[in-house]
């Protein structure tokens, strides 16, 4: 029972400071819509909500100050929102897009306890050398150099005490505020933001396993292990852990580096070429891609190959998807919106309730925009911002493989582009694009696609009386239920809600009104001034009651 309520009074603190964090950064109105100025900190009740100072913030800038704010869970949460330009407008994202993990690193002495809590054995015992200071310290976890007892340079990356429990706590209040959110504020669910939490639980909670992220470098280094540009490091599975993860050490240098990679005698054209060759392999061959490919991800090794590192955040891209991303090219290239529309269908990205022609017409205005454009002309990074922008604006669901495509392609563009300004990574996509139609186009493929549908239409044949017999039996047992979806009207029943409570209370004010005079008319004793001190009482109650159920319909503006 006291860890129950020291958790809940936990979470009520962790809520005033988010209401106060909102409330300095002019996001009242948004704390006012779902009524919960009344739970700001007692600290801002008593000292007043906090003022921004200086030069006047924009809006994007003022959510990503709020998400800096609060801490290392919600910059986390900023990021994903960064790569889904689906829900929120570009200008946002953007900006939270320059979120940074820039958090102090935590002791040496965790460190040592952690190690030997996972691996089972003493920091000496495993390494034969380990930096005490990180080389790089974020909000999940920070790294170190280290050396193992046969000599082989390592990186250790060590996860943060605790952070489990915070981030878990963080995502309560987040899936609560979602949930509250879509209540109280007019077109929230558009949003769709309890889908945004849940995208945002799945990646964080994989984000914290260490071992994910140790398949993932796995999965690399097998596809990669024949191509002679590409480095991946290898992953040391006996001193790797869910919360230790231990990598081989990338000697080389930074791709940000420009001034030594000129030094060091590097061709940057080379350098772009062979990084965004990697990404159009992983994205047409092996459907499994690293989508944070930016210059700090990438080192320049001594012998001329480009090391990838850091493979905490992957998109993953299944056959249909690919085939669809063929598909899509090609309506593209040809101009044909209703076959764009019907692939939107078949990933119920668009409602049944979307304007179609309206959408056709964005699209087509679109691709007449590109139409006639060769490859050297297009830059596809803005293309698929301008697409994401034109279903945004109609309300599709973007799956979160493709978002996340966007965004990897995205960064490898800005990677070419900071190598090489005339860079163009579009024109690298059509060899392989065309080697997976031309997979596709085989007899044995074909074959093999017919098989399978054949196959999935003889299962819905098969499994259609038994589900007509289950639907007549409920039917006739009485169980048969008819589900109706309302659509607008959570407001109506809010704001219904509002207008009963405030009747009653009126209702309320008017009866210790008329109880009041009754008690002054039969002169009940005490009396003060010659006036019953239980009817004074009465009166100046319901005075205090009516003058605050005015101030709060003034406040609100609806009477």
């Amino acid at each position: 029972m006291p860890f129950r309520m020291l958790r809940r009074y936990k979470m009520a603190k962790r809520y005033g400071k988010i209401i106060d964090t909102l409330i300095k950064y002019e996001f009242g109105h948004l704390v006012d819509q779902m009524e919960l100025r009344p739970f700001k900190s007692m600290r801002s009740k008593f000292k007043g909500d906090c003022e921004l100072k200086g030069t006047p913030l924009t809006g994007p800038e003022r959510a990503r100050k709020v998400l800096e704010e609060l801490g290392p869970t919600y910059i986390k949460l900023g990021q994903i929102l960064s790569v889904r330009q689906d829900l929120i407008p570009i200008k946002y994202a953007n900006e939270l897009a320059k979120l940074q993990d820039a958090v102090p690193p935590f002791d040496f002495e965790d460190v040592r306890l952690l190690i030997r809590q996972e691996l089972g054995a003493p920091i000496d015992g495993i390494f034969s050398e380990f930096e005490h200071e990180p080389i790089a310290a974020a909000s999940i976890g920070q790294v170190h150099r280290a050396k193992l007892h046969d000599g082989t340079d390592v990186v250790v990356k060590v996860q943060r005490p605790g952070i489990k429990n915070v981030i878990e706590a963080d995502l309560d209040i987040m899936y609560s505020i979602a949930e509250f959110s879509g209540e109280h504020i007019h077109d929230a669910n558009l949003y769709r933001l309890v889908d945004v939490v849940d995208e945002f639980s799945r990646s964080i909670h994989s984000e914290m396993d260490y071992t994910q992220e140790a398949r993932n470098v796995d999965r690399f280094l097998t596809n990669f292990k024949d191509d002679p540009h590409i480095h991946i490091p290898k992953v040391y599975w006996d001193f790797s852990s869910e919360r230790v993860l231990t990598l081989e050490y990338i000697e080389g240098t930074r791709s940000s580096d420009f001034e030594k990679i000129e030094e060091l005698g590097f061709d940057k054209n080379e350098i772009a070429t062979y990084g965004a060759k990697a990404f159009m392999k992983q994205v047409f061959e092996h459907g499994f891609f690293h989508a944070d490919m930016h210059p700090g991800n990438v080192i320049i090794m001594d012998d001329g190959k480009i090391a990838l590192i850091d493979f905490g955040m992957v998109g993953h891209l299944s056959d249909d998807v690919r085939n669809a991303l063929i598909d899509g090219l090609i309506a593209t290239s040809k101009g044909d919106i209703d076959v764009l529309v019907e692939i939107l269908r078949d990933f119920d990205a668009i409602s049944e309730d979307v304007d179609l022609p309206a959408l056709k017409t964005d699209l087509k205005y679109l691709l007449d925009t590109y139409y006639g454009r060769s490859l050297k002309q297009l830059d596809a990074s803005t293309m698929m911002v301008e697409m994401i922008s034109v279903l945004r604006k109609h309300q599709a669901k973007v799956p979160a493989s493709i978002a996340l495509l966007s965004k990897g392609v995205m960064t490898i563009s800005g990677f070419g582009a900071m190598m090489v300004p005339d860079f163009n990574a579009t024109i690298l996509a059509e060899p392989y694009a065309r080697k997976l139609m031309t997979k596709r186009m085989r007899p044995k493929s074909i074959v093999s696609g017919a098989f399978k549908d054949i196959w999935n239409f003889t299962r819905m044949i098969h499994k259609v009386p038994t589900q007509v017999t289950h639907i007549l039996d409920s039917a006739e047992k009485g169980y048969m239920n008819v589900k109706f979806e309302h659509r607008g009207l959570d407001r109506i029943v809010s704001e219904l809600d509002a207008a009963s409570n405030r009747l009653s209370f009126s209702l309320i004010i008017s009866a210790l009104i008329v109880g009041s005079s009754l008690i002054i008319q039969t002169g009940m004793e005490p009396l003060v001034w010659g006036v019953s001190l239980l009817g004074l009482l009465g009166f100046s109650i319901a005075g205090f009651f009516g003058m605050g159920l005015v101030i709060y319909i003034l406040r609100t503006g609806r009477i």
